[in-house]
């Protein structure tokens, strides 16, 4: 039969050894390579937020998430009191504070 597939494409070959653990391989190397460059380093990052999330104390000077930069005053267990300017004080959530900046970096 001389269609328009030659007999050669239309059998079926033998398969390679090792053809069929190529892509799981592949789908591991991708998953290994995944997890050293995004999600390491993010729980990483989240472990030390939460360290300096646990050491704030009065007197630090912090930036928030928003960009308010203050002093804390006073730290509750879900909130920080900031004072951003003199006499005015503001309460934040505790994870929004994300910084805690050089002593004296605020003036006045």
């Amino acid at each position: 039969m001389n269609g328009l597939i030659p007999e050669a494409y239309a059998q079926a070959g033998g398969a390679a050894p090792g053809g069929q653990l190529a892509p799981l391989l592949m789908m591991v190397l991708f998953i290994v390579i995944f997890y050293f460059l995004l999600i390491r380093p993010q729980q990483k990052k989240a472990k030390e937020h939460a360290a300096m999330l646990g050491k704030l104390a009065s007197g630090d000077e912090v930036v928030t998430a928003g960009g308010i930069v203050g002093k804390v005053t006073e730290v509750d267990d879900g909130f920080v009191t900031l004072e951003i300017a003199p006499e005015v004080r503001i309460k934040v959530q505790k994870f929004q504070v994300s910084s805690l900046v050089p002593k004296g970096t605020l003036k006045g």
